[in-house]
């Protein structure tokens, strides 16, 4: 597999003998398998451990890859394993296992008289990741179809006195409804006051009239996530939430439009923070620009004040900029790029 290759690559980069790896998306990514357990690769092993509950699930899921039944925890056979593949050295997701976890399993090395080294990494697979293939942009794609079209279909029917719940839910219901496997995250429909609140969750509030309503959902294909805001209005706005509007949507513009290659995301996202600032909304813009999606909705790249991320050509990643005041309300329009020779190709259609 080409991706394996890639990884053993950095494996050997980085002097480890092989690379533990647990995290869920990083084992899909790498096997296929959906389900839960350890992938133990090397420049000439690659080794999928799973107990009994997934035994079955991963021998068809990941057909190429040696499957081992383990049983108990990680430090009651991971030192054997590693003895017998003759490992002096092996990273692991120092995110992912927890300091209890390391203690453990350092001990149960030490008790056996393990020659083993553990060696913490980060992002190892994320990085890989980050750079999506021709069949991994279809999905994703699709799965922005999926998002735009219920967008479309959710505001024929949110209307004054619905509650934030039921729109959500009829959003949900369309998602899966139009061939979605599930969300890519809890839809959110945040209203009036609520709507200042970025990561809000839908309440049984009323939605009224000449108020900001924030959507944000998103839908899943075949893992792939997208990641899809607006800011509706129902019967308009009032003159402060429309200059609020069109100052959030000429920060976006401006991103999409100078955002490319090799830039940092700390320059991408002063492109449009640069325009809230401006405009005397510096302060109401409290998160970044955008972040990576793929098997995950939120991953490699962060577009940040203080991310250094490079961007690089095939990464795709949200551009949202937001202006929000408090116990007032708030403005987020967000769409999915994929980096093209360069530049952005936006991939969302929904209408702004």
């Amino acid at each position: 597999m080409n991706r394996l290759r890639k990884l053993r690559k950095l494996i050997a980069e980085k002097g480890l003998d092989g690379l533990l790896i647990s995290q869920p998306d990083n084992l899909r990514y790498l096997s296929d398998f959906t389900g839960s357990g350890w992938l133990l690769i090397s420049g000439q092993k690659a080794i999928l451990a799973v107990d009994f509950l997934y035994l079955e699930q991963a021998r068809e899921e990941s057909r190429d890859f040696e499957i081992i039944q383990i049983k108990q925890e990680l430090q009651n056979w991971l030192p054997g394993v590693a003895f017998d593949l003759g490992w002096r050295k092996l990273g692991f997701e120092a995110n992912l296992i927890s300091y209890d976890g390391y203690r453990k399993l350092d001990g149960a090395i030490r008790a056996r008289q393990v020659n083993l080294e553990l060696a913490p990494t980060t992002g190892v697979v994320e990085q890989l990741r980050a750079i999506k293939e021709p069949k991994e942009l279809t999905l994703i794609t699709k799965a922005v179809e999926l998002a735009d079209a219920a967008l479309e279909q959710a505001k024929a029917v949110i209307c004054p006195g619905m509650t934030e719940r039921e729109a959500a839910w009829e959003i949900e219901k369309n998602l899966r409804k139009n061939g979605s496997e599930g969300v890519s995250f809890e839809t959110i429909v945040a209203s009036g006051p609520n709507s200042a609140l970025p990561h809000a969750r839908p309440t049984e509030r009323a939605i009224c009239p000449g108020e900001p309503v924030i959507i944000d959902m998103g839908a899943r294909i075949n893992g792939y996530c997208s990641d899809l805001s607006r800011t509706l209005f129902l019967g308009g706005a009032d003159e402060i939430f429309q200059r609020i509007y069109r100052i959030v949507l000429e920060a976006q513009v401006a991103a999409i439009e100078k955002v490319k290659s090799q830039m940092p995301g700390s320059q991408a996202d002063q492109l449009a923070r640069g325009v809230i600032e401006r405009a005397g909304y510096g302060d109401a813009f409290g998160h970044g620009l955008g972040h990576g999606v793929g098997l995950a909705v939120h991953e490699f790249p962060r577009l940040g004040l203080s991310s250094s991320d490079p961007l690089t050509d095939g990464m795709v990643f949200t551009i949202e900029p937001g202006i929000y005041l408090a116990g007032q309300g708030g403005v987020r329009i967000e769409d999915m790029v994929v980096l093209e020779n360069g530049k952005a190709r936006v991939l969302t259609k929904a209408i702004k």
